[in-house]
This record gives C-alpha cells, structure tokens and sequence, in this order.
C-alpha cells in the first residue's frame, strides 16, 4: 500500500505540468485564513476508476521563509499523504510528536486527524510541499482552519 501511494504522489507531482497551471480550474493560488506567507494551489485532480465518487487530487502548498498554515483538518473522507518537494516543514498530527520533515520525506494523515502544526522550518529559505488527497466528491472543502 505504501508503495503504491508513493508511486500516485510521483505520479501527480510529475504530471503537475505548466498546462495545469493556466487551467480555470485548476491552478488557482488561494491563501488559507490564519496563514502567514502560505499558498497553496490545486495542480491535479482525477476521478479514480472503479471507486464511483471517489478523486485524486494533488495540492501543492507554498510556504515562503517563515510562512506556516493555521491548525486546521480536512475533509472527513481524505486520506492524505503529504511529501516535502522542497526545504523543510515542521509537522504535528493530532497529539503526536512535532516532527521536521525534509526534501523526500513524507507523512500520511488519516480520515479525521487533525493537522495542529504545518510550517517551513526556516526563517530564511522557501518550502513546498505536494499533498495527495483520496477524497469523496461531495467534500468539496478539503481544509478547514480552526475556529479560534
């Protein structure tokens, strides 16, 4: 299993092409309430065949020096496995260990688990991340910061 989610991560990050980019669709950069210097940009989706209302869907998240998400969780259904493409990101799901993840590590975030750090571990270089969500189609929101 974890062979293969790693194999549709890779997949995704090299299919995530210019041409998606300029996609109406996809491609478009929003900024999360509660961020400070974090993007975080669509660059894939793909019904997956067999598994009726279910998709793939890949989501770059941009963090400049310094930048972090707030605490937040995601769709009730996402199965999420997330990998640093770039820099460093301090990590913390649930109430395990905060951990700092670099370039070619990854993590996996189970359906509920709640996301309470997500940050570039430096002041001064820029990190990215690539998250490959599984994930209903009716979860049309797959991030909701905590209410504060």
């Amino acid at each position: 299993m974890k062979t293969t989610i790693r194999a549709a991560a890779a997949w995704v990050l090299l299919t995530a092409t210019p041409a998606y980019a300029q996609d109406a669709a996809l491609g478009r950069s929003t900024k999360l309430t509660g961020s400070k210097d974090a993007k975080v940009t669509l660059v894939y989706e793909h019904a997956i065949p067999g598994s009726s209302g279910k998709s793939i869907k890949g989501v770059l998240v941009e963090y400049g020096p310094g930048g972090y998400s707030p605490s937040h969780t995601h769709a009730k259904s996402a199965l999420i496995y997330a990998t640093v493409i770039e820099g460093e990101v301090r990590s913390q799901v649930n109430d395990g260990p905060e951990k700092t993840y670099r370039t070619g590590e990854n993590w996996t975030e189970l359906p509920g688990d709640h996301h309470r750090v997500s940050a570039n571990a430096s002041e001064t270089k820029p990190a990215k991340i690539l998250a490959v969500f599984v994930v209903d189609d009716r979860d049309a929101v797959l991030t909701t910061p905590d209410e504060n």
